[in-house]
């Protein structure tokens, strides 16, 4: 894993330039009709063919658009019909202007698919005093306490604890409706748009999913009455 300290160096030599490349794009590039799509922090593996691909690595990760999240996303207003993230909000600073921005790229019946570590999940395994239901990743911890402190906050990396009442009560700010939990890999209320995303995501246990997520849906206009 790469070191808060080297990550802070990336952002503060490349975050300038970064914010340069997402600006052209929006005003250059952007699509403003008929876009795909677009799949927030692919990294190296999780590539999706046929949509926008954003990622702030630039250096090992593979993507279609250089951009920093925490900055507007380079996409104008009412294009897009999908966003999807998998265990990237919870490393950003901002959480409410995140899904802001979100909010305003999206269509009118737009989706955003979202997902991070449960911390409903990591809150009842710690309570249970389960160890098994933990990895050892990022350090290796005996006590349940430890290996919680390592799922929620790795590190310092986790800026935010993800539970279904604060994504839910974030996205409602926003303007979003109809906040649904989902199954990781197996379900979501959106096949049309998301089917290819349950094959890049990851679970093994579904009484407590160890990644949380949430579907919803920006309101289409209200039809006005003669």
């Amino acid at each position: 894993m790469i070191s808060r300290n080297a990550k802070l160096l990336f952002y503060l030599s490349l975050g300038p330039v970064m914010g340069i490349n997402g600006w052209i794009y929006r005003h250059l590039r952007a699509p403003r009709a008929g876009a795909s799509g677009v799949h927030l922090g692919p990294g190296q593996k999780t590539y999706l063919n046929g949509w926008i691909n954003v990622d702030a690595n630039c250096l090992t990760a593979r993507c279609d658009v250089w951009a920093d999240f925490r900055r507007p996303l380079p996409f104008h207003d009412d294009t897009i019909p999908a966003f999807y993230s998998h265990h990237v909000v919870e490393h950003l600073p901002d959480l409410r202007q995140h899904f802001h921005e979100v909010f305003r790229c999206l269509i009118p019946g737009g989706v955003y698919r979202v997902g991070g570590p449960d911390g409903d999940s990591a809150i009842a395994k710690f309570v249970a005093g389960d160890n098994a239901w933990f990895s050892d990743f990022p350090d290796v911890r005996a006590s349940t306490g430890g290996r919680l402190d390592n799922y929620l906050l790795c590190r310092g990396e986790h800026l935010h604890i993800l539970t279904i009442g604060f994504l839910t009560e974030m996205l409602l700010d926003a303007g979003f409706e109809a906040p649904v939990k989902c199954l990781p890999t197996k379900e979501t209320r959106h096949p049309e748009l998301f089917s290819e995303c349950l094959a890049v995501e990851w679970e093994s246990d579904y009484d407590f999913p160890h990644t949380l997520i949430v579907e919803a849906r920006k309101p289409r206009p209200t039809a006005l009455s003669d």
